[in-house]
């Protein structure tokens, strides 16, 4: 048996755990990164959401085969140390982690810009302190408190999204002239200012950054595997939901946004859902719609803190990771991953104070990189998977992936097509020279420090540090 102060406990439910995953993903890159995509392709936007999407959903797919068949803590940097090496677990589980920092570092930037629409003359970085300590100290409660807690704060954004859906809908259906060039919205907005790809089929590619930067966060999915009451059959259903949710979610609201003002007007001053509710002179809906993004990126840091505290926990008990790593508190939290991560996202405190302007794109490209190449090898690993099974292991598997083979390649295809996208362009080239800076760096310590251990055998038992709750 696991010894108690490293254990995990199994509190969370099914709606736990696809709300989690709705927290994680939906966040930031919605209410916030959409404007950057949406200059970068105009309406072509929702073709890229679309195409993203459906590998997002196959690489969703993939780690829940993995995740079903065997359900662990810290789930995909497992699987690559199982089936790629421990290596390949090593830059995997790690990049998740740089991956969800980021993320936050994006977040909390977020975060402070949402506030400034009350308090214009307020320094952001005191905004940004006080969501880190707050949220640092929430990821210290239990699974379960953190759970419920996630469960209500996406209810509010979901909520919210089908709200502004149904409301934009009414808009267009009236007729309603939006803006102080009194445009009419209509389905005419997609083509009538430049056509569906006014900066040509360049600008939908270039958009694809911010595109999968926004999907990032819904492979938490298989990371609750360890603490799930029931993997087997929680985790099949929240992948056949929440994936195809957060699709209709984005292409259906994008859509709105698209279509009750011109492309080039959305997001040009902070949140685009702010921005449009707020030219149709309804100031108090702009302000419930602040306090609605606001919920969000609280939502979407809490789980992100989670997210990489439980990869962290996981290597650390297959030895890739320090051991501190693995102590868990009375309540059954890793509470050295929380600690490391919150002072962590204090940098972000100071890069809010001295560079606030630039901050978003640059983490937002550095997520894209680590989260592609988690998605890579999340591919990978259950391609590996299935090259070690007997035909017979395969058909008895209780949550195969669609289209075989042949949609796991494309989907490889894509990850390697986004890794071509950073480099092509000169606003996130640099996230692809740090992302392979920060590969070399993590090859060089594993080298140096993980090389030489070769007794971490903790990876070969699935079921290591989880308990049920009691």
């Amino acid at each position: 048996m696991a010894d108690a102060g490293t254990v995990l406990q199994r509190g969370l439910s099914t709606r736990h755990i696809r709300f989690i995953a709705l927290g994680s993903a939906i966040g930031t890159g919605l209410f916030y990164g959409s404007a950057a995509a949406i200059q970068r392709a105009g309406p072509s936007v929702l073709l890229a959401y679309l195409i993203g999407g459906a590998a997002i959903y196959l690489t969703m797919r993939a780690l829940g085969e993995m995740a079903v068949r065997t359900p662990v803590s810290g789930s995909f940097g497992h699987y690559a140390s199982s089936y790629l090496g421990r290596f390949a677990g090593f830059l995997t589980g790690w990049s998740y982690a740089f991956s969800m920092l980021m993320v936050c570092l994006a977040d909390v930037t977020a975060f402070g810009v949402y506030m400034g629409l009350w308090f214009p003359d307020t320094p952001r970085w005191i905004w940004v302190l006080s969501i880190v300590l707050g949220i640092g100290a929430l990821n210290l409660c239990s699974v379960k408190v953190f759970g419920e807690l996630e469960f209500w704060l996406s209810l509010l954004k979901v909520g919210a999204i089908v709200a502004m859906i149904v409301g934009g809908f009414t808009l267009l259906f009236f007729g309603i002239q939006l803006g102080e060039e009194q445009s009419r919205g209509g389905l005419a907005n997609l083509w009538e200012y430049g056509g569906f790809f006014p900066n040509g089929v360049e600008g939908m590619i270039a958009s694809f950054t911010i595109v999968m930067f926004a999907f990032g966060g819904i492979e938490v999915i298989g990371i609750t595997a360890g603490e799930a009451k029931d993997p087997q059959r929680m985790i099949p259903k929240a992948i056949n939901s929440v994936p195809l949710r957060i699709l209709i979610f984005y292409v259906l609201t994008l859509l709105i946004l698209l279509t009750l003002a011109p492309w080039s007007s959305i997001g040009s001053h902070g949140s685009p859902f702010v921005q449009i509710f707020s030219s149709l002179g309804i100031s108090s809906a702009a302000t419930v719609l602040n306090i609605v993004v606001i919920s969000a990126v609280v939502s979407a840091i809490n789980s992100d803190i989670f997210s990489a505290g439980r990869m962290m926990y996981g290597m650390a008990a297959i030895g890739q990771a320090p051991a501190v790593f693995a102590r868990t508190s009375r309540f059954g939290v890793p509470w050295m991953t929380v600690l490391v991560m919150s002072v962590a996202l204090l940098l972000g405190v100071l890069l809010n104070y001295w560079i606030p302007q630039e901050l978003f794109l640059i983490f937002a490209s550095l997520v894209t990189f680590s989260v592609v190449w988690v998605w890579l090898m999340i591919l990978l690993s259950q391609m590996a998977m299935r090259r070690g099974m007997s035909a017979r292991e395969i058909h008895e598997l209780k949550f195969p992936v669609p289209l075989g083979a042949a949609g796991q390649a494309c989907a490889v295809v894509f990850m390697l097509f986004i890794f071509g996208v950073l480099g092509a362009f000169a606003d996130t080239r640099l996230a692809l020279y740090v992302g392979l800076g920060w590969l070399a760096l993590l090859s060089l310590a594993y080298w140096i420090w993980i090389k030489p251990d070769t007794t971490g055998s903790a990876a070969a038992e699935p079921g290591i540090g989880t308990q049920e709750k009691g």
